[in-house]
């Protein structure tokens, strides 16, 4: 099996399905192509018909975006364990993930992804203090809820007891609000250190600190 990713400083989505393999301890290999380089399109063309990265070539198969890979891992190697058991909790983790796929344009574009950036603050919009504001709204309700389960069992730490797609899709908003020191609640940030703690994250982070390449869109 094999992940095709682009640059681990700046690319949110190949951030996701590559944690989520880590985490879990599954074997694969990875590809990189560069981000915006020339021949990014030429790289892509026998790998993914839309030349976006992340793809997973497993075998003959292939799949591209980030939560459908991690929808087939999730199926094929991990007996449906990267969602909560409970029916009404995994339709909960599945809506925030949704939302998290499609929404918060204003977030993406001015708090781009780069790991490796010296924390600072920035001047944002109001459109995008919104989109913080929501996001914090969901990690603050998801995190209410498994409070009561959290000193009795150390698992139930993440957004839906244990580590599941849910917290795989947020990642890349922990290490944005890392990077841009955005204020959050106590138990947000408590969360946040876990996350940026994470064995998985640690590595990506170094390897992301090793690279050479430099995009000025993210070097804000």
């Amino acid at each position: 099996m094999k992940l095709i990713i682009g640059n681990k400083n700046y690319s949110s989505w190949s951030l996701r399905p590559w944690i989520l393999l880590q985490h879990f301890n599954i074997p694969f290999d990875e590809h990189k192509i560069s981000l915006y380089a020339d021949n990014m399109h030429e790289e892509m063309a026998p790998l993914c018909p839309n030349y976006k990265v992340p793809v997973l070539i497993d075998d003959e198969l292939k799949v591209w975006d980030s939560l459908a890979i991690c929808e087939y891992i999730n199926e094929e190697y991990l007996n449906n364990t990267a969602w909560p058991k409970d029916s009404k909790q995994r339709a909960k983790a599945r809506s925030v993930c949704a939302e998290m796929h499609a929404d918060f344009p204003h977030l993406r574009t001015e708090l781009p992804m780069n790991c490796r950036r010296a924390p600072s603050t920035i001047t944002l919009s109001k459109d995008a203090e919104n989109d913080i504001k929501r996001i914090i709204e969901i990690w603050q309700q998801c995190l209410t809820t498994q409070a009561s389960n959290a000193s009795d069992n150390p698992d139930n730490q993440f957004l839906f007891g244990k580590f599941s797609i849910a917290d795989v899709m947020y990642m890349p908003v922990v290490s944005r609000f890392y990077s841009y020191k955005i204020g959050v609640p106590e138990n947000s940030q408590k969360y946040m250190d876990m996350i940026l703690n994470l064995p998985g994250y640690k590595l990506w982070k170094q390897a992301s600190i090793n690279e050479v390449e430099s995009l000025a869109f993210y070097e804000i």
